[in-house]
């Protein structure tokens, strides 16, 4: 029996139905900002609500519902779950074997300084890396890393967060624009050359307020020198690769053009005061930073440094179009290599129609849904990190029973968050079938003239939800293109906006606060990051909104 999406539930009243949608939302913030309920109780909870909802007010059958709550529990698990699993185990390995204190020792030679570390590890390294692979992979590796170098966890999650806002629009390969472009039938480079228009703007903005989060005004102003090197670079790259290469390339090359450049600042420039997380004065710190500094050969830190030269490697391969194609068993080329691999892809690769939900819900436009457990086994990101895993075991000399027993224990210590991370997607994927999210897109399209400010808070909601700047662009993408039309405004305007929106989103979205928390050893306190970053996300989102609005009214000649 087939089921037909109704998204004014309410006596056909389609404020009301908005309302009614807003409910799990509005609860998931409470439960979390003012109960401060642990993130798997939160989690669980909203889910529960909004399967009462589909169910009682949008009139969804329960067996659809209910599978629908599956169906995003075991993207949750996979690619999502795995991802952060094998982060979290990846940087556990370095530490079993002492290596992470070699690591930790590196950078603080380079560099003592906690505001200096935030933008080489979390803002550089963590573009590097959403570029690569994104899912989740940036903010789990960066994270674990700042807490290892004596970061406040609370303050490595939130920081990581933070700093994963400028490369989200262009995360994995520049995968959220070029799935927009099918979507909407926009051409990618139309889309890809307005968030470059807009994105800079932030992406130059976002180191500076980093260190004024970490250590206040004045001592941000003591690495200015850092603070603009870091960021003019990256906004700059960032800005000339949008425009001129596309969608694929601009958090590779920025991220790395980045680190290079404030990487040799720090050769020939040192901040005069040392700022450090371990005792919040640097006066305090002094002696125990030069207690533990410590020279290494550059084969230990080369050793030390491994791991995660090894994990860019293969995130990397994994990465490439060709490879990516490959591993999920649907290459179509002449490459023997990859032929041998796509049969082994194909085998790892499965998709299984979600019973009960599979073709059973009729959009709008009368047309089936496809539902699918869509399982990409060896082409998931965190399967790459476990190649890089297991080359890391011969490397770091670790021997198969320590190996096992550390991934045993990783998995011990990530059973809550998982269980959050599974909840939240489930929720996600609710709402979509539902009709939830279009109900409430559809309210806050009705903005009229004003749409060109809203559209941005459309993709901060869609992230929110969805957790992802790519399914918020295919959620909301079509909506902003016919929305924008109605109103005489430039469709790339809002659909650029719904990306550039979407990123301020992700720090608060319930999928990217547990893994920060997770990966931070912060399991349980997702209520403290949540509070934490609200009010960055609320801010950072206002400033996208007003690019927007101004672009579009005042200067229509930025739009490509």
């Amino acid at each position: 029996m087939n089921w037909i999406q109704n998204f004014t539930p309410i006596a056909g009243n389609l404020f009301l139905s908005a309302l009614c949608a807003l409910i799990p939302s509005l609860y998931f913030f409470w439960a979390l900002a003012i109960k401060r309920m642990k993130g798997y109780a939160a989690g669980l909870s909203t889910l529960a609500i909004a399967l009462f909802i589909s169910v009682i007010v949008y009139k969804m059958p329960v067996l659809p519902a209910v599978m629908s709550a599956t169906q995003g529990a075991i993207y949750g698990i996979l690619p999502i779950g795995w991802i952060i699993i094998m982060s979290v185990f990846l940087y556990k390995l370095t530490v079993k074997t002492g290596d992470f204190g070699i690591i930790r020792n590196s950078i603080l030679l380079l560099t003592e300084d906690s505001r200096l570390q935030a933008l080489l590890v979390a803002f550089s390294f963590g573009a590097f890396l959403e570029g690569c692979a994104g899912f989740g992979a940036p903010v789990a590796i960066t994270a674990a890393l700042l807490a290892g170098l004596g970061f406040n966890p609370l303050y490595a999650a939130g920081i990581c967060l933070l700093a994963n806002t400028a490369p989200v629009a262009f995360g994995s390969i520049g995968i959220p624009v070029i799935a927009v472009e099918g979507a909407t039938g926009v051409p990618a480079m139309d889309i890809s050359q307005m968030i470059g228009r807009q994105l800079p703007l932030l992406s130059l903005f976002i180191p500076l307020y980093l260190v004024v989060i970490i250590a206040g005004f004045k001592k941000a102003a003591e690495v200015l020198p850092a603070i603009l090197v870091c960021g003019v670079s990256f906004a700059a790259t960032q800005f000339i690769t949008s425009n001129f290469l596309g969608p694929e390339l601009p958090d590779i090359l920025s991220s790395l053009v980045s680190l290079v450049s404030l990487t040799i600042l720090l050769k020939f420039w040192k901040p005069k005061h040392i700022f450090t997380f371990r005792s919040q004065a640097e006066k305090e710190a002094a002696p125990a930073l030069e207690a533990e500094k410590k020279k290494y050969t550059r084969a230990q830190v080369f050793k030390a440094w491994s791991p995660y030269l090894i994990l860019t490697i293969f995130i990397s391969i994994w990465g490439i179009p060709q490879v990516k194609l490959a591993l999920t068993g649907v290459y179509n080329g002449s490459n023997l290599f990859l032929n041998g691999l796509n049969t082994i892809g194909k085998v790892l690769t499965f998709a299984l129609p979600v019973p009960w939900l599979h073709n059973k819900v009729i959009d709008s436009a009368g047309k089936p849904i496809p539902a699918l457990y869509k399982l990409e086994v060896l082409g998931a990101a965190g399967t790459a990190i476990l190649a890089a895993a297991i080359a890391a075991k011969f490397v770091l000399g670790v021997s198969w029973k320590n190996w096992i027993a550390t991934f045993g224990d990783t998995m011990k210590e990530l059973r809550l968050p998982l269980l959050t991370i599974i909840a939240v997607v489930a929720f996600a994927y609710v709402t979509n079938a539902s009709g939830m999210a279009t109900t409430l897109g559809m309210a806050m399209a009705k903005s009229g003239v004003l749409f060109a400010f809203f559209s941005p808070v459309l993709g901060w909601l869609g992230v929110f939800i969805t957790g992802s700047d790519t399914s918020s662009n295919l959620l909301f993408g079509g909506l902003q293109k016919v929305t924008a039309s109605s109103l005489d405004m430039n469709p790339v305007v809002a659909i650029a906006a719904n990306s550039s929106g979407g990123v301020t989103g992700k720090m608060i979205s319930p999928q990217s606060i547990a893994v920060a928390c997770a990966a931070a050893g912060m399991a349980g306190k997702e209520s403290e990051l949540f509070r934490f970053t609200i009010k960055h996300s609320l801010l950072l989102l206002l400033a996208v909104c007003l690019i927007t609005y101004i672009q579009s009214a005042f200067f229509p000649w930025i739009i490509p």
